[in-house]
Formats: structure tokens, sequence, C-alpha cells
């Protein structure tokens, strides 16, 4: 299934995830004009676990950080930042713009942390923004479970669109990332996806949005 987009309005322009988008895209651009420099500049810059398992150094720490705004490429890019469109808005709008920042952050530092745990000894290099995206959708989840989001859904040759609740389409995305996380455990040292990266990350989005989420008296409510 394939989010388009939601059926809900914000209060407010969402400013912060409109900058982190540009950020990310940004990166990517910055990556790109590399060129055969990109591979290095990955390597000191991407998150690589046993880096943070064995050296436990400031740089490596800070690569936590810097990793979360790299990608590997343009449909890796494009599709964390069509997720962050569709539902960071909401989710900041929910939190108030310094909360979501921090939110943000930190739920992708936990995704981090996450893989970390799991792979403690890779030292496969790990980019990408979909930790943090993975908290946003936590926090869509448990704070807007009965929106609507307009969904692709592939049915062999056929493709259908539909409205369906965000538990559905949220919930799904979520037992997949699980069980291929279940999967991968133990197995060869590949890379590909990091599935715990998202697990851990849609965890910490769930109980961060629950602690930080304005009060509801601070969030006007649209009547439908």
């Amino acid at each position: 299934m394939i989010p388009i987009r939601d059926d809900n309005p914000t209060h407010s322009v969402p400013i912060i995830t409109y900058l982190l988008i540009a950020l990310n895209i940004i990166f990517f651009i910055f990556q790109t004009m590399l060129g055969s420099s990109n591979e290095q500049f990955i390597y000191q810059y991407a998150l690589i676990p046993a880096e943070v398992t064995t050296t436990l150094s400031l740089g490596s720490m800070f690569n936590i950080f810097t990793s979360m705004f790299m990608h590997a490429g343009f449909v890796h890019l494009g599709g964390n930042m069509l997720y962050l469109w569709i539902f960071g808005d909401n989710v900041e709008d929910r939190l108030g713009k310094g909360r979501y920042l921090f939110f943000y952050i930190l739920g992708g530092t936990i995704a981090s942390l996450a893989h970390i745990i799991t792979n403690p000894g890779s030292q496969i290099p790990t980019v990408g923004a979909s930790g943090a995206i993975a908290a946003v959708l936590g926090a869509y989840l448990v704070l807007f479970p009965k929106q609507k989001v307009l969904t692709l859904i592939p049915l062999g040759f056929w493709l259908r669109m539909t409205m369906l609740p965000a538990s559905i389409v949220l919930g799904v995305w979520f037992l997949f990332q699980f069980f291929q996380g279940v999967l991968s455990l133990g197995g060869p040292d590949i890379g590909g996806v990091a599935f715990w990266a998202h697990i851990g990350g849609f965890v910490s989005g769930v109980l961060l949005g629950l602690l930080l989420k304005k009060p509801e008296e601070e969030y006007p409510a649209y009547h439908w």
C-alpha cells in the first residue's frame, strides 16, 4: 500500500516539516554534486554501527544525526519525503513546532540506536531519514487513527485507489516492518533496509507522540 495524501487539514503552516524536507533535498543534491567522492562522504558521515559500539567517539555519535539527512538514491529520498509530506504536517500541528523538532531528532536517534543494538558489528553505512519518519508515522497513528488516507493498492496487474483509515495504512506498514525485522535477525550482514530502525522509530513515535502532544484545549478541532 502506498499513501498518496491524507484528509486531515492543519491549523498552521507546517514550517518545520517543510524545512526538514528542504534540508533532505539540499543534502541529496550536495551528495550528487560530489560525484565519485560521494562514497567517501558517506563513509565519513553515515551511521556505521561498529564504529559506535567499538569506539563510541564524538564523531561516530554525531553521525547518528548527519545520517538522518543523507540518502542512497532518488527513490530512497522520494519515498521518505512522500511519507514526511503526508504525515509530518499534522504531527507538527499537534505537537507544536519546537516539540515537533525535538520529537523528530529524538525519534531518529532512538531509531538509529535500535539499528545499532540489532546490528552491533555491522560496518555497512546506514543513511536515510526513515527512522525519524517512522517516529512521525507512530505519532500519527496514535494522534489521528481514524483519519482517512488516500492509498494506492497494487492488486496484481491492477491498481486501486481507495480511502482507508490511518490505523489500517500505518498498522499494515508497521506489521510488515516487524515481520521483515524478525526475519533479518541473525542473518548475514548484507545491508539493505534497516527494518529495526523503522521499528524502533515507530514505537518511539507512539510513546513520544502521546507524551509531547499539546493539551486538547490548545488544539481546536475542525467540525465535520
